[in-house]
């Protein structure tokens, strides 16, 4: 949780500073309301977190090396969940493709560090560890892996609406054991700055 808590920290601090200080390397802010934990495949985890998060991002621009694997561009995310169950940090790449007029497709990859449960700190078949298991997202790692898909529509010359799909997860490469993970769907606003 310190880990997460620092993160968070020094984005909202970096977030707070860098339109000012550093508007020529921001190209976009974002701000929206994701449905925390929705179902989407395997729903036995669905229940045991609710929200929603409130989700603020800045995407930078895509350095001139980036163009070797079609030029995505930075970001660094904060997700804080209004009902007190897992918030996170994150940071990433984002690739943009415009798919019809002022209509873009927006996959993303990236890296979080959360303050979810990790795993139950009851021993294992114990009847506390089993209700824990019940009522908390089990991640088995503080750091995850958080895939993305955005459908954008430019609605003024300079922001936009964003519908998008977020998944949090180890994968059974960072962590030990459990890997429930989470998916979240929402709508977020996006300004580009400059436009």
């Amino acid at each position: 949780m310190n880990r997460f808590l620092a993160t968070a920290s020094l984005t909202f601090a970096f977030l707070a500073v860098a339109p000012g200080a550093h508007a020529q390397l921001v190209e976009e802010a974002r701000l929206g309301i994701m449905q925390h934990n929705i179902c989407v495949i395997d729903c036995k985890n669905a229940d045991k977190e609710d929200g929603p998060t409130v989700e603020g991002e800045l995407v930078f621009a895509s350095p001139d090396f980036f163009r070797y694997i079609l030029s995505p561009r930075p970001y660094a995310l904060a997700s804080i969940n209004t009902a007190g169950d897992t918030s996170y940090g994150a940071i990433g790449l984002v690739w943009n493709w415009d798919f019809a007029r002022n209509w873009s497709l927006e996959p993303s990859l990236g890296y979080a560090i959360h303050d979810g449960a990790v795993a139950s700190p009851f021993p294992q078949g114990s009847p506390e560890s089993n209700a824990f298991s019940q009522e908390n997202v089990l991640y088995g790692s503080e750091d995850l892996f958080r895939t993305g898909l955005a459908v954008n529509r430019d609605i003024g010359e300079n922001w936009g609406l964003q519908l998008q799909y977020e998944h949090l997860s180890h994968g059974q490469i960072l962590g030990d054991g459990r890997n429930q993970g989470v998916d979240s769907i929402g709508l977020r606003a996006y300004w580009e700055f400059g436009g």
